[in-house]
């Protein structure tokens, strides 16, 4: 039988704490060769720079973790956009889970958070982007998400192969 977790939004001084343990879920997900911003040789330095700066950002942003008694294992921000002509748009960004804690729903129940999250700030619209054929491509379309479209050779791979990204929008309604 698998192990319950939740899914929780954190605080920012929550969220700053949690650095290390988010850097983990980078930093394996890297490792485990998902197409997330990164190279291989991404070190544990990079992983807790990008989390300080992402829990610092000050934006309004929301970070979801899936937690069990060992801890995080997963995690995905909503991140309003900042432009004038869309108040009603949010980024969906990193959505990472670490291979300890696949195939337990974590995934699809962070996305579903994700919802919840962005109807809290106003917004409706929502909007990411994956590699095209990966498990998060398929995921997302099962979450009810539209294709908006593929764009060929978009990012590289953490070993330096190229990879098409496909775009996807959820709107949530008014």
């Amino acid at each position: 039988m698998t192990e319950a977790f939740r899914i929780r939004s954190l605080s920012p001084d929550e969220a700053s704490a949690s650095v290390p343990a988010l850097a983990a879920v980078l930093l394996d997900c890297v490792k485990g060769g998902a197409s997330v911003s990164f190279m291989a040789n991404m070190t544990l330095d990079e992983a807790l720079a990008f989390w300080r700066k992402e829990t610092a950002a000050g934006d309004g942003r929301s970070i979801l973790v899936a937690e069990d008694s060992a801890g995080v294992f997963g995690v995905v921000q909503v991140i309003p956009v900042a432009i004038p002509n869309q108040p009603h748009r949010v980024d969906i960004s990193k959505l990472l889970v670490h291979r300890r804690g696949r195939r337990r729903g974590a995934a699809e129940a962070l996305m579903a958070a994700t919802e919840d999250a962005t109807r809290r700030m106003g917004r409706w619209l929502m909007v990411l982007d994956t590699v095209t054929g990966s498990p998060a491509d398929l995921l997302y379309e099962k979450c009810g998400w539209a294709r908006a479209g593929v764009i060929p050779d978009y990012a590289l791979y953490p070993d330096g192969a190229l990879c098409d990204a496909t775009f996807f929008y959820k709107a949530l309604g008014q």
